[in-house]
């Protein structure tokens, strides 16, 4: 395997803001008397997009609006929110982008953040200068699951799959990096430990098992 360009998720995976999606989450359902423990929502929203998990909430509890509305609400309060309490990076996480464009690998981030609540983190940790590009939710038709994110960022590169890896945290993004025929790397949030992730690749403990990954297959 030859590697030519790596592409990252962001939540979870570069950044440790899981915490800051629940409480933002909670934040805006405690208009309809609604409240998950941090546990509760990581486990059954963690790696979706805003919108995805707004549609559930909207239709499970009956909250009488509509699922583009509730996500728009909860963008405006992370980004708010980030901008006090910005979320730690994950360790290594700076040292491993910088190592990556030190190779000479073209390097992508694909989120399924809304692009200003990815904003809010790139901008705080200035990261944005890591990435040739970066891809959010708004940026594509079919979100995580499905390859579309992963796909347009590979095409944007002009390259195929097989020169590529990606680094996930969550079932729903790897098995969008899988689908895109990406070499697929799971580093599991705390969450996510226990999940099934048979369809990856490879599976670390750190971004730092990560890196020696990456080196072993340059």
């Amino acid at each position: 395997m030859s590697l030519s360009a790596i592409y990252f998720d962001l939540d979870g995976t570069l950044v440790d803001s899981e915490h800051l999606h629940a409480v933002s989450w909670n934040k805006v359902l405690a208009m309809f008397d609604l409240h998950f423990s941090e546990t509760e929502f990581c486990q059954q929203f963690a790696g979706k997009p805003t919108l995805e998990a707004a549609k559930v909430l909207v239709e499970e509890h009956q909250l009488g609006l509509s699922a583009s509305a509730l996500a728009k609400k909860k963008h405006i309060v992370f980004a708010e929110i980030s901008k006090l309490h910005l979320p730690a990076l994950l360790p290594g996480a700076k040292a491993l982008l910088a190592w990556c464009r030190e190779q000479g690998l073209k390097v992508a981030l694909v989120t399924g953040s809304a692009k200003e609540e990815a904003h809010s983190i790139l901008t705080g940790h200035d990261l944005a200068k890591y990435f040739d590009v970066i891809f959010t939710r708004d940026d594509v038709e079919q979100p995580k699951p499905h390859p579309e994110p992963y796909l347009r960022a590979i095409a944007h590169f002009s390259l195929t799959a097989s020169s590529g890896l990606a680094v996930e945290d969550t079932v729903t993004g790897s098995s969008s990096a899988k689908s895109a025929e990406l070499y697929t790397v799971v580093v599991p949030n705390k969450y996510s430990l226990s999940a099934d992730f048979s369809h990856a690749d490879s599976r670390c403990s750190s971004l730092l098992e990560v890196q020696a990954l990456i080196a072993s297959k340059l």
